[in-house]
């Protein structure tokens, strides 16, 4: 299929994207792997494609106050290959179940943040490390918290008339912990369910445990689990409590690919064994 005819507009600054964004019924081009295909198909007919991809404003990559900063044209590739990525454990982690190597090479990982796919992984792990997203518009620049960002499938809070400028992800410090894991069909294919997770450690004892669960929901779902250590540390152990978690947050219809209950099953299996990872990571003096 082909898409609808539509303009093209090279713009040179930031400012001038969002001017052409104001005027309406225009979209951002970036990477294009969710955008292309979503033309391709006619579910969107945009009049006017705005291509922020040289823009150099938004092409950094680095570490400042303690955050990794990545800007809205940094391919996906990048952040895996780069170093100072190694600074924040759960994009690495990720990174290498986002679609596959091809996709990563022009994808990015604000255009991901921006395409809110429920399946998607980046969403689910700026949620739990909480990262912040820089969005400018008409009426100036704000923050998000990533955890708010997203308020259903494809949508997010977002104008029509604004741009996501770069996502600014915390670093980890000592006593900090990590898992991640997701179960699909095939490696590269929509997550069936996902976790990502942190630990955070002062003085040898748990203070917080954060769990952002995708593939489940419409969202992100971003919940406490700090309690859920006070109790178990291992896998076993947790997997009553995680598997009750797991009913409570997976609320997507089933589908051919698996039911509702399939899904609350892998959520709660991935999710003690990848807490009960990132607790060993965060305590790794701990004898239980």
């Amino acid at each position: 299929m082909k898409s609808a005819p539509f303009a093209y507009h090279r713009p040179g600054s930031v400012a001038d994207a969002v001017e052409v964004l104001a005027a309406g019924d225009a979209k951002v081009l970036a990477g294009g792997q969710s955008l292309v295909p979503v033309l391709a198909m006619r579910l969107g007919r945009p009049g006017t494609l705005v291509d922020v991809t040289a823009l150099p404003e938004l092409g950094g990559l680095g570490i400042a106050d303690d955050e990794l900063r990545v800007g809205a044209a940094v391919r996906q590739r990048r952040v895996e290959r780069d170093p100072t990525t190694a600074r924040v454990p759960l994009i690495g982690r990720a990174m290498p179940f986002v679609g596959h190597r091809e996709l990563r090479s022009r994808g990015t990982v604000c255009g991901s943040l921006a395409h809110a796919d429920p399946a998607a992984e980046l969403p689910a792990v700026a949620a739990c490390v909480g990262a912040i997203v820089e969005v400018t518009g008409p009426r100036g620049d704000r923050e998000v918290a990533a955890a708010e960002l997203v308020t259903g499938a494809m949508t997010t809070v977002v104008g029509a008339d604004e741009l996501i400028t770069a996502v600014r992800f915390p670093t980890a410090g000592r006593g900090e912990g990590f898992g991640f894991a997701e179960i699909a069909r095939r490696h590269g294919d929509f997550a069936l369910a996902g976790v990502a997770i942190r630990v955070r450690a002062v003085a040898g004892a748990v203070k917080d445990a954060t769990l952002a669960a995708f593939g489940v929901s419409d969202r992100p779902v971003v919940r406490d689990v700090t309690d859920l250590l006070a109790h178990a540390v291992t896998e076993p152990d947790l997997r009553p409590a995680t598997d009750a978690l797991a009913a409570d947050v997976v609320d997507t219809a089933g589908d051919a690919h698996g039911s509702t209950a399939y899904r609350a099953h892998l959520l709660g299996v991935l999710a003690a064994r990848e807490l009960a990872r990132a607790h060993r990571q965060a305590l790794p003096g701990d004898p239980s």
